[in-house]
């Protein structure tokens, strides 16, 4: 998931005078606001003073801010690619990769990871400028006039000068993408000029109105972009099935990280299924973007089509967390987790089926609810962030639906199983119709302006502290130490979802107890028409009275690591562990614990092992020697 801000066109005017001292010929003018509608100051007039005091053409400035940050201003805050203001300037932090889509907390590289030069243009904008850093970090017009820096200098690197012809300034738009790809600079400079082409109206979440006048008639040079000497990047690359509609377009290289997956030792074992929460060329947009996340995969909803973004031998930051990163692929779905399953459409299904399939056949992943999993099932990678991690692709995506699409279903015969055995969630979807409030911040689309309450067919079952329906939510403990769950449709901590498997721990009348998070919590499963028994399931325990630790992360121990690398650190998740007596389902067999130096491309392979296990609603790691297996 990786959010956007939601977008209404609507017409807003500009004035000619700053066309003319901006030096842009042969733009159409638009006719003067009306007295019932006068032109308002503000950002739009932000734009003309920076386009008109740096010489850059007014539309290539609004062309670019459009498509970097919809012309939203967030004063102070990063989006979630790092970069502030409405020109995206970035300055992003070793915090920020340890918290965001790279998940890299823990990592000692962390400083070398949030070096790259691509992500702090905000930095060389307060060189060209004289600004101070925190100034174009928090004030809109002075952002802007960073950007507007910025793009000068890239065009009188290219052109030798600051040109009046629009069309002339292709090569600085290219390179102010950040890709140091062809094929990344390339796309990301014809959108810009396709929109600087068709014109583009809008009003900001916070009111204002900026428009972009249609050029009509520029002519992009786009023979400039070979001047860059950006890499190239070669379509054969695509890694689809032959039946399915797939380009490659490459993320920003800042987003990942080149390596040799699975040749080099790192295994992939397991398939992450996203949402964009956005449209598909947002999401798009956004992994050009230098500083935030992106996946391999990009899947559209009208028809299915497919953009691979990242090699599947290259890690892409599209997790959160560095461990599930090394050994996963990242598949991405335009839609929204709080739009009941409107996006999801049975095109976009079938695609992102066919595309797992061919995927788990290449690298040998099981197709199973164990290694095929959710953004909203991956670990935290430490104690801090587990509150935050995402929770898409949300309850309305259909598990169920989607497993059968892949010819491996989960719901096979339903029926409760014995104590101390496991259990499939299958609750079937459009008859499982459960209640979840949904407020404003969880709906990007802009649908939601107040919380309500709505029933709707669900992929989970609610999970109650006793055996009534009138008992409390369970609430995990990282998103509520001390109450109960809610109904909220972001509250994940109170849900099983369909295909999880979990080790039966009671039965009372309709209701099954299962072990989950530490506890034991209760689903009403009257008749066993919410679970199927999972045979041959590897159950695990805690080996010792004393309750076994549990991970976010799988590395090394620090005196496994040669000379000259710096190890990665892990502590055990401070809220959770498995008490003896409990037991929990492990996904596979336990794997060694590894590390990645993308610099010198070394894979450190540590001498221990690891279980992933059905903890929660999120997966969880445990040491191999922590716990006694069983089936």
């Amino acid at each position: 998931m990786h959010k956007r801000k939601p977008r209404w066109r609507l017409p807003l005017l500009i004035t000619s005078g700053a066309l003319a001292a901006a030096g842009v010929t042969g733009v159409p003018l638009l006719a003067q606001a009306s007295g019932s509608d006068p032109q308002p100051a503000g950002r739009q007039q932000a734009f003309e003073r920076a386009a008109a005091e740096f010489h850059v053409p007014l539309p290539v400035l609004l062309g670019v801010a459009y498509h970097e940050s919809a012309w939203e201003p967030h004063p102070g805050e990063p989006s979630t690619s790092g970069g502030y203001g409405p020109m995206h300037l970035t300055d992003v932090t070793p915090a920020m990769m340890a918290g965001g889509d790279a998940g890299a907390a823990g990592r000692a590289d962390l400083k070398e990871m949030a070096a790259d030069p691509s992500l702090h243009t905000l930095r060389a904008a307060a060189e060209l400028t004289g600004l101070p850093a925190g100034k174009l970090r928090d004030d809109e017009a002075a952002n802007i006039r960073g950007g507007a820096a910025l793009l000068a200098s890239y065009a009188k690197a290219t052109t030798g000068g600051v040109p009046q012809d629009v069309g002339q300034w292709y090569a600085a738009v290219a390179r102010y993408s950040g890709s140091p790809q062809e094929r990344g600079a390339k796309a990301f400079a014809d959108r810009v000029f396709a929109s600087v082409k068709k014109g583009v109206s809008e009003t900001t979440e916070d009111g204002q109105r900026v428009r972009l006048a249609p050029v009509t008639d520029v002519r992009p040079a786009t023979d400039q972009l070979a001047g860059l000497r950006l890499k190239a990047t070669d379509a054969a690359q695509t890694e689809c099935p032959v039946t399915l509609d797939c380009t490659f377009i490459p993320a920003a290289a800042a987003n990942g990280q080149v390596s040799d997956r699975p040749a080099n030792g790192i295994r992939i074992d397991s398939i992450v299924i996203h949402d964009t929460e956005s449209s598909y060329e947002s999401a798009i947009n956004s992994f050009q973007t230098p500083g935030g996340g992106s996946a391999h995969y990009v899947i559209r909803s009208s028809d299915g089509a497919v953009t691979q973004m990242v090699p599947t031998k290259d890690l892409s930051f599209q997790a959160g967390n560095y461990s599930t990163n090394m050994h996963s692929i990242g598949v991405e779905h335009e839609g929204y987790a709080a739009a009941n399953g409107t996006w999801y459409t049975q095109a976009q299904y079938e695609a992102s089926a066919e595309l797992v399939r061919y995927l788990a056949d290449r690298f040998g992943i099981p197709l199973d609810r164990q290694h095929i999993i959710g953004h909203d099932n991956v670990p935290g990678p430490n104690s801090s962030l587990v509150s935050g991690m995402h929770w898409d692709p949300g309850p309305s995506w259909d598990w169920e639906r989607y497993m059968r699409l892949l010819g491996a279903p989960v719901d096979a015969a339903h029926g409760t199983a014995r104590v101390g055995s496991a259990v499939t969630i299958t609750p079937g979807f459009a008859k499982n119709r459960q209640t979840v409030q949904v407020c404003p911040s969880d709906d990007p689309t802009g649908a939601t302006p107040e919380c309500t309450e709505r029933r709707q067919p669900a992929d989970f079952v609610p999970l109650h502290t006793a055996p009534s329906g009138s008992a409390p939510l369970f609430g995990d403990q990282a998103i509520h130490p001390e109450g109960a769950g809610t109904r909220r449709i972001n509250d994940w901590g109170s849900t099983a979802q369909a295909g999880q498997q979990f080790v039966v721990a009671d039965q009372q009348g309709a209701w099954t107890a299962i072990w989950y998070s530490g506890s034991k919590v209760w689903c009403h499963n009257p008749g066993g028409r919410n679970t199927t028994p999972a045979h041959g399931a590897t159950v695990i325990k805690a080996a010792q009275a004393a309750p076994a630790a549990v991970y976010g992360s799988s590395y090394p121990d620090a005196d496994e690591y040669p000379a000259g690398l710096s190890p990665s650190t892990q502590a055990p998740l401070s809220f959770y562990d498995i008490p003896a007596g409990q037991a929990y389902v492990a996904t596979g067999e336990p794997a060694a614990t590894d590390d990645y130096f993308p610099s010198s491309g070394t894979v450190v392979t540590g001498g221990k092992k690891m279980y992933t296990i059905q903890y929660n609603h999120r997966l969880a790691l445990v040491y191999e020697a922590d716990v006694a297996a069983g089936r």
